[in-house]
C-alpha cells in the first residue's frame, strides 16, 4: 500500500515511479479523491460538533423559556441528524475508492533498479560455477526422471495436469532437499516455523495476493485461501502488532507445500516438474527496521545462493528491471540455475525487498529506541529454495548416460548414504 502523504507531497515523483512500471499517471485522480474525502471528513466532524453544541443549547433555551430558540435548535439538530449519516457514507465511499486504487498499484521501484519493460531489461550481477561438459547429449528431466520414480501419468489420472506422484528414491530426494535447505537456513539465522496452509482474506490482502492475484489462488468452500507461498503466513505473523526495537530483526523460514492455479501461465512449462499446482518450497521472510532492509536483501540472497553452492549447481544472480519485478517488490534479485537439458538458466529463487508496502496493508509497526511514535517495518521475502525446481536441477546436472543420477555430496547424509539414483 502506498503512503497517501508521499503522493500529496510529491505527485510527480509518484507518477514517475509508476511510469517505470509501464503505468499511466495516477496521482491527479488519487489527489482529487483525497481532497473530496478530506472535505467530507471535515464537514462530518464539523456537523457532529455543531449537533453536540446545538443539543446542549436546547436545554439552555428551554430553561430560559425561549421556545422559539429551542424550536430552531431542535430543527437544526434534526436536520444534522439526517445529514450526518449521508456525510459519513460519502466519506466512507471516497475512502474506499482511494484504498481500491492504491491497492491495485504496484510498489515503486528503488532508485538503483534498472529500467526495462520485461526480462530483457534484467541485469546479470553475478555468476557462480561452470556448466558441466557432457560426453553425451543431456536430456530434460521429463525424459529420463519417470524411470527414477517421477510419475506424471498416475497424478494426472487422479488430479489432472500439473501434478506429480513421486515414488521411492526420488520421493526421498525431494524430502532430503527440503531438509537440507531448512537446516542451512536455520544455521544462517532463520527461525524454523510451521505455519497454517490456509489463510483468511485479510492475510492474503496483507501480502498483496488479494485482490490482484485472486485468480492465481485456490479457495476453499469456507472462504479461506490455500497459501501460494508461506510468505503469506510468515509475514502475517507480525500483522496488527507494534514491535519493540529489541525484537528486530525477525528472520523466519518454513518448509511448506504451496498451491497455485497458475492462471497466468497457460502454455508455459507444461512438460515436467517446473511449474506445478502443488509444490514444496523453503521460504525466507525478514522483518526489519527501514534502514536495515537494503543490507537484509543482500544477506537473504546470499543465504539462498549458499544452498545452490552446497549442491554444486551453477547459477547466476539477476537484478530485475522495473518492468519485470513482482507487484509488492521495490527491488528483486532472481537466482537462475543452469538446466543442461534445456541449455538455459531458469529461475529457482526470487529475493525481494518490499519496503513498507506490505507493512502498511498489515499495519505492522515498530517503536524505534527512544521515540514515542511508531513506524512501519520493512518486509522481505525470498525462496531458499523452490524444492521441486532444485530437484529438477539436481537431476539434470547429475544425469549419466545410463539414466542414473549422481547426487551432490551434501545430500548423501540426508539420503541415508545413497549417492546415486538408478532407474528401476
Amino acid at each position: 500500500m502506498h503512503d497517501i502523504r508521499l503522493i500529496r507531497d510529491d505527485p510527480a515523483a509518484f507518477d514517475a515511479g509508476l511510469a517505470r512500471r509501464g503505468l499511466e499517471p495516477q496521482a491527479a485522480a488519487i489527489l482529487d479523491l483525497d481532497t473530496r474525502h478530506r472535505a467530507l471528513m471535515t464537514e462530518a466532524q464539523t456537523a457532529q460538533a455543531r449537533r453536540n453544541e446545538a443539543s446542549k443549547a436546547i436545554g439552555a433555551a428551554k430553561a430560559a423559556r425561549d421556545e422559539a430558540a429551542a424550536a430552531a435548535l431542535m430543527a437544526e439538530v434534526s436536520e444534522l441528524k439526517q445529514r450526518l449519516p449521508e456525510l459519513e457514507h460519502e466519506a466512507d465511499a471516497s475512502g474506499s475508492a482511494i484504498r481500491d486504487i492504491l491497492s491495485a498499484l504496484p510498489n515503486i521501484p528503488a532508485a538503483d533498479v534498472p529500467e526495462g519493460e520485461d526480462e530483457a531489461g534484467n541485469v546479470e550481477v553475478k555468476r557462480w560455477g561452470s556448466p558441466r561438459d557432457f560426453a553425451f547429449a543431456p536430456k530434460e528431466h521429463a525424459d529420463f526422471a519417470p524411470a527414477l520414480g517421477l510419475d506424471f501419468e498416475t497424478a494426472a489420472r487422479m488430479s489432472g495436469a500439473r501434478f506429480a506422484f513421486l515414488r521411492g528414491q526420488i520421493a526421498r530426494l525431494e524430502r532430503a532437499l527440503g531438509q537440507l535447505m531448512v537446516d542451512m537456513q536455520v544455521a544462517a539465522g532463520y527461525t524454523e516455523c510451521a505455519t497454517p496452509l490456509l489463510v483468511r482474506d485479510d492475510a492474503a490482502y496483507g501480502t498483496t495476493q488479494l485482490p490482484k492475484f485472486k485468480d492465481d489462488l485456490f479457495q476453499t468452500t469456507d472462504g479461506r485461501w490455500l497459501i501460494s507461498t508461506s510468505e503469506m503466513s510468515l509475514t502475517n505473523a507480525v500483522r496488527e502488532t507494534i514491535l519493540g526495537p529489541s525484537e528486530l530483526p525477525i528472520r523466519m523460514t518454513a518448509l511448506t507445500p504451496c498451491f497455485r492455479s497458475e492462471a497466468g501461465a497457460a502454455g508455459r512449462d507444461t512438460r515436467g516438474y517446473i511449474r506445478q499446482h502443488q509444490f514444496w518450497k523453503v521460504e525466507l521472510v525478514s522483518i526489519v527496521a527501514p534502514e536495515e532492509s537494503d543490507a537484509e536483501l543482500e544477506r537473504k540472497t546470499l543465504a539462498a545462493e549458499a544452498v545452490l553452492e552446497a549442491l554444486k549447481l551453477p547459477y547466476r544472480r539477476m537484478l530485475l528491471c522495473a518492468g519485470d519485478m513482482g507487484f509488492a517488490a521495490r527491488k528483486t534479485y532472481d537466482l537462475e540455475v543452469w538446466l543442461p537439458g534445456q541449455g538455459a538458466y531458469r529461475e529457482i529463487s526470487s529475493c525481494s525487498n518490499c519496503g513498507d508496502f506490505q507493512a502498511r496493508r498489515m499495519d505492522a509497526r515498530y517503536r524505534p529506541e527512544g521515540e514515542k511514535g511508531t513506524r512501519f517495518v520493512h518486509t522481505l521475502n525470498g525462496s531458499g529454495l523452490a524444492v521441486g525446481r532444485t530437484l529438477v536441477a539436481v537431476l539434470e546436472n547429475g544425469q549419466q548416460e545410463d539414466g542414473s543420477v549422481i547426487l551432490p555430496a551434501a545430500l548423501v547424509p540426508y539420503m541415508g548414504g545413497i549417492d546415486r539414483l538408478v532407474p528401476s
